[in-house]
């Protein structure tokens, strides 16, 4: 009878971020013929993907920082403002998402009460602010 693959015994690759949500991809055995094209975390964001509204908070994030000194923080709100105008409420959790994916890139930090912390995990209010 051949032996059957564990998972405890196949190697863990390297971390991935969602290309939709930005959150850490969990490794998960029944990718393991297919870890290379693995774009997204779940069904619900491989449905979603990237749209040109949030390509759009990206470039916001991006242009608020710049215009702010380097140690200086924004809030995602306002890049949601910025592009929702009265509707910004709805962009929200987009602007968390595009924070989110500028991490990933290496652009910017999330932080909280001043220390950065891990994207895929920060519940509650966060900062944005320009990698040093």
């Amino acid at each position: 009878m051949p032996h059957r693959q564990r998972a405890s015994d196949l190697e863990v690759p390297a971390e991935k971020t969602c290309a939709s949500c930005g959150r850490r991809i969990g490794w998960r055995a029944a990718w393991a013929k297919n870890w290379d094209d693995v774009r997204y975390c779940s069904d619900a964001c491989r449905a979603r993907k990237v749209t040109a509204t949030d390509r759009e908070l990206e470039a916001s994030i991006l242009r608020l920082l710049a215009d702010r000194a380097a140690t200086a923080t924004a809030c995602p709100s306002e890049a949601a403002r910025a592009i929702g105008g009265e509707s910004w409420r709805d962009l929200m959790e987009p602007a968390r998402r595009a924070a989110r994916r500028l991490v990933a890139q290496g652009e910017i930090d999330i932080t909280q009460g001043g220390s950065v912390v891990d994207p895929s995990t920060a519940r509650g209010p966060i900062r944005l602010r320009k990698r040093p």
